[in-house]
């Protein structure tokens, strides 16, 4: 058995499961706004202002006339934090177990920018030596919690209907080549966490040779 078939054995189970769908489950506090993601910096100087040096930490989100973001990350012993600070994205570690990017914010902070995010447009990440990643947002997916205060709670595609459990929808957003995942909450009817928001964006070298086909 290879090492990512004992992790997706052992980790899908109980604790990473639950730890999921922690940080899906937001709960609202007050906050002040940042902005909307206009007047932003120009990259080469956001770039610059996230930097620390160290090659392998992701250190910042861009997205042109969305969102400049530093990204934070989680604890070693709390695979459930989502920062409370706007301005600012969390890495969702245990994303990284399968060699993709989660980039988690709550609804009404920094991933209210999430819901600008549209197909085709360009994500760069930033690390902390000033590498960077390019990829091409592919895919918007919306679900509605069936059962909006569990957080095992199935979910329901609000374009098909398709029902997923926890388990598959992590799957259906985690799993796979490399890419990056948004995540954050559809806030409704009064609700903050009536339904979770994930946004995919593929390696930019993959989506320009897809769009080569015929």
């Amino acid at each position: 058995m290879t090492l990512k078939q004992k992790i997706t054995r052992t980790t899908l189970n109980t604790s990473f499961l639950a730890a999921l769908f922690i940080s899906l489950f937001f709960n609202p506090v007050q906050a002040l706004a940042a902005g909307n993601g206009t007047n932003l910096p120009q990259f080469t100087d956001f770039s610059k202002s996230v930097q620390n040096g160290k090659a392998a930490e992701l250190r910042g989100v861009y997205v042109s006339n969305v969102m400049a973001l530093p990204v934070v990350q989680q604890p070693s012993n709390n695979a459930g934090y989502v920062s409370y600070n706007d301005g600012e994205v969390t890495q969702f570690g245990m994303a990284s177990q399968f060699g993709n990017v989660g980039l988690l914010a709550h609804n009404h902070l920094s991933g209210r920018m999430f819901s600008q995010l549209a197909v085709g447009q360009e994500v760069r990440l930033v690390y902390g030596d000033g590498k960077t990643e390019s990829f091409v947002v592919t895919e918007v997916l919306q679900y509605q919690a069936l059962q909006p205060n569990n957080p095992y709670s199935e979910f329901r595609n609000v374009v098909d209907s398709k029902t997923l459990t926890a388990e598959q929808m992590f799957k259906r957003v985690y799993f796979g080549d490399r890419h990056v995942t948004f995540q954050t909450c559809i806030a409704k009817d009064g609700n903050a966490s009536w339904g979770r928001l994930f946004v995919i964006a593929i390696p930019k070298a993959d989506y320009d040779e897809f769009a080569k086909l015929p």
